[in-house]
This record gives C-alpha cells, sequence and structure tokens, in this order.
C-alpha cells in the first residue's frame, strides 16, 4: 500500500489522504452556506476532479458535490466515462450521483459518513455500476459531524 507523507505530519493511507482532501471541498461549501459536502475523483493517484455543493449559488437542485466532481473530472480526461477512476465523497451519494455514477462507469466510490435518510442505500443499494466498488466509513466521524452541526446551526438560527 502506498502512503502520502509530509515532513510534519504522519503519513496517510490513500483513502485518508483523498478523503482530508474531499474535506477540504466540504469547508468551501460551508463557507458558502451550502450543505458541506465535498468530493474529489482521483486518477492514478492524481487529483483530476473537485467539488463542492452549489445548490443554493447556483440555484439548480444538481449542483451536488458529486456532480460538480464528475463534470470536472470528465472535462479534464475529455470523455464522460470515469473508469479506472475513485469517488471520494464525504457523504453517502444520494440516489442521484448514484446514478450518475452509474453512467460515468466510476470503478470505486469511497465515502465517509452515512446518510441513513436520503443515501442511495436507503432507497437502492442496485443502483451502481455492477463493476463498482464501495468503500464506506472513511473519516466517517469528522465528515458527519460538518453536515451535523451545519444543520444544528441552521436550526438554532430560526
Amino acid at each position: 500500500m502506498r502512503y502520502v507523507s509530509f515532513s510534519d505530519e504522519p503519513a496517510l493511507a490513500p483513502d485518508e489522504f483523498f478523503m482530508a482532501e474531499a474535506l477540504k471541498e466540504a469547508r468551501l461549501a460551508l463557507s458558502l452556506d451550502e450543505v458541506p459536502i465535498g468530493a474529489v475523483i482521483v486518477s492514478n493517484g492524481k487529483i483530476i476532479g473537485r467539488g463542492h455543493n452549489l445548490t443554493e449559488r447556483l440555484n439548480d437542485v444538481t449542483a451536488h458535490a458529486e456532480m460538480q466532481a464528475f463534470t470536472a473530472a470528465a472535462n479534464y480526461l475529455g470523455g464522460k466515462y470515469l473508469k479506472d477512476c475513485t469517488l471520494y465523497v464525504t457523504v453517502e451519494p444520494c440516489v442521484m450521483c448514484a446514478g450518475a455514477s452509474y453512467w460515468t462507469q466510476i470503478s470505486k466510490i469511497v465515502y465517509g459518513a452515512s446518510d441513513i435518510q436520503r443515501g442511495f442505500r436507503r432507497i437502492n443499494q442496485n443502483i451502481l455500476h455492477p463493476k463498482t466498488e464501495i468503500t464506506r466509513g472513511i473519516k466517517e466521524v469528522e465528515c458527519g459531524a460538518l453536515v451535523k452541526d451545519f444543520f444544528l446551526s441552521k436550526r438554532n438560527k430560526t
């Protein structure tokens, strides 16, 4: 297994490193008062697409982090298929994003926190491409706390 290390920081496994990058995207969404979900797409150890929720800013219910990252990665590759790529996303994809991942034929999805209310597993666990692998629970506590705290702060303001 390859590990990523920086001089002052302990080495991180690739899943941990790339989920930390997705968390940076989630924090960008938070700074825009968007639901703090972030995503990155990786090919051959390199980030080729990034995204965070922009549904409020773009007034577009489809502007989820995953959709933004899919578009960025497809533009980078010059094609719509994301075979041999991995999506890292801070929260379990919704049905729309899971369905879009099917069409991209992405090889792997890694997510942090489960979404028991709106996650694809609640509605249709078979919506992913048959060859797509799933890993869940990477930085789960940190990913989940970001979203939970966001909604708690919204409720406390009303």
